[in-house]
């Protein structure tokens, strides 16, 4: 059973501001705009996976996603957010770090999220929360910092000090 050990949750903390991940995007910053300015410029649709131009492109798309601006409204609230897990310090049955991100596969595929599409989470204490396995999707509470943090998955734009780590439902 995914869940976790802290003792609050969502429901026990005051002015908690439930997210989308359209929330973690700054207004007038489009990612999907640069999206298109590469797909016209350079035709990556029809490229084949394994062309070095392909891998050029992205390696230079990581490292604009990487400069993603966050949304500066954010930093110091506490927020509840769903998203998928990635694993990055676990002990086979509770992750007390992973990355957040909002899609299935994320980090797994180059590039991965941009940075403010990504949340770098810890527990409480460390004390981990209980995850099945790759890719679970959990709801987050916790507060949010608009701190850039990088690891060996991705460039995160967000860190949340988890309260509750609970099953999306």
């Amino acid at each position: 059973m995914l869940g976790s050990a802290f003792q609050a949750t969502a429901a026990d903390l005051p002015g908690v501001q439930e997210l989308e991940w359209f929330d973690l995007v700054p207004e007038g910053y489009n990612p999907d705009k640069i999206i298109e300015e590469y797909q016209q410029k350079y035709k990556i649709d029809e490229l084949d996976d394994d062309d070095p131009l392909i891998v050029e492109l992205m390696g230079k798309l990581n490292e604009v996603w990487k400069m993603s601006p966050v949304n500066p409204v954010l930093n110091g609230k506490t927020v509840k957010l769903p998203g998928y897990v990635v694993p990055l310090e676990t002990d086979g049955q509770k992750a007390s770090e992973f990355l957040l991100v909002p899609y299935y596969g994320a980090c797994i595929h180059v590039p991965p999220p941009p940075s403010n599409q990504t949340v770098y989470v810890t527990t409480k204490d460390k004390e981990g929360a209980a995850i099945r396995q790759l890719f679970d999707v959990v709801w987050v509470t916790g507060v949010m910092k608009t701190e850039k943090l990088s690891t060996d998955m991705a460039d995160a734009g967000y860190v949340i000090e988890a309260s509750s780590v609970e099953p999306y439902q």
